[in-house]
């Protein structure tokens, strides 16, 4: 019982923490004339033909002068052979073969190295990128001076309960992550909406570290630039910022997805992501072993599991405010939450996980 009482008191003590972040993020910045900078966008993809289409044609609706953009587009030994179509804006697209026990850092390398201009910024081959996505990051950049911007991503709405379940999940993850930026802790970001310059790439030497990580392009690279650079790194925090992805599929599929999400959580270097992502499991353990004691009205416990229900409905709550989400089966969320983000912590601590086709 003490571990409960523990675990349930730190979880909803940090929440309430990083709800007080959010408040302090800067949400407002002004408005340039034109855009002072311009960006290579790197994009990854393997086995995406139904998604591309998707994807360029959101980058032809870019408000934003097309010869200050280009996009390079990698494939990764794809296998469903997706023929580009001819395309309004400055592009290229090379292969290559997978070499190495992380592909995507070595995509992302390839490109980098023939990338023409100073901001390099990624996103996924199954994404939709909002219409001002360049021109808010030139904004936000000129006014700020930041040299590594990260942004939200959430998902395309579906009526089922699988993909409310993944929306609900993602909205309090991207509150704990506007939060940590606003204590100036941050540790995670989502590689779907990430930018940085060459500059501080090299300086920070790169993947190096983490070459052997299949993922991990986007929040080992953010905890090393916060560790040596603290004040170059932000949060853009607007509205229309937002990249919007395809949510998984099956239950399959998202386990998969989350398993290897949870496996670099082992590698951190920041050990507030650390402590966060321990307490996070403990809570979530805690509600497993409150929920046989509800049957037989132990007041005490249901008071402990709608404490921790009330503070995540919180979190989610403030970041579909801002973002203007509408969330869905938040009640069923979270009794199936706990069971499943459980098993995803414990079975990625040995487990095996397949990624784009490959077995990690």
């Amino acid at each position: 019982m003490i571990f409960i009482y523990i675990s349930i008191t730190c979880y909803v003590l940090l929440l309430f923490w990083l709800l007080s972040g959010f408040k302090k993020v800067e949400k407002e910045f002004p408005k340039q004339v034109e855009p002072t900078h311009s960006f290579s966008i790197i994009i990854p993809f393997r086995n995406e033909a139904k998604h591309l289409p998707s994807l360029i044609q959101s980058i032809e609706k870019l408000n934003f002068p097309a010869n200050q953009f280009e996009v390079i587009f990698i494939d990764d030994d794809s296998t469903d052979e997706f023929q580009f179509p001819k395309m309004n804006f400055l592009n290229q697209i090379i292969s290559q073969k997978k070499s190495n026990q992380s592909p995507k850092k070595e995509a992302i390398l390839k490109a980098f190295a023939i990338a023409k201009f100073d901001w390099i910024v990624t996103t996924d081959a199954d994404c939709l990128l909002p219409k001002n996505w360049l021109t808010d990051l030139s904004d936000y950049i000129s006014f700020n001076q930041k040299e590594m911007v990260c942004g939200p991503v959430f998902f395309n709405s579906n009526s089922n309960f699988l993909t409310d379940f993944q929306q609900n999940e993602m909205l309090g993850l991207q509150g704990v992550t506007i939060g940590s930026f606003g204590l100036e802790k941050p540790f995670m970001c989502n590689g779907a909406n990430f930018a940085y310059t060459k500059k501080l790439f090299k300086d920070l030497n790169g993947f190096k570290g983490n070459e052997d990580k299949p993922s991990g392009d986007d929040v080992f690279l953010l905890q090393k630039a916060v560790a040596q650079f603290p004040d170059k790194v932000g949060f853009l925090l607007k509205s229309t910022f937002a990249v919007k992805t395809n949510a998984a599929s099956n239950w399959d599929a998202l386990f998969e997805q989350r398993v290897r999400w949870a496996g670099k959580s082992t590698s951190y270097s920041s050990r507030f992501g650390k402590v966060v992502a321990i307490i996070v499991l403990f809570a979530n353990f805690s509600v497993l072993l409150i929920l046989p004691y509800l049957f037989w009205e132990n007041y005490e416990l249901l008071f402990l599991f709608l404490l921790k229900f009330l503070i995540d409905v919180l979190m989610a709550n403030q970041t579909a405010k801002f973002y203007q989400i509408k969330q869905r089966n938040i009640i069923l969320t979270a009794f199936v939450y706990p069971f499943f983000s459980t098993f995803v912590a414990i079975y990625s601590l040995f487990g095996k996980y397949t990624w784009k086709g490959r077995t990690y």
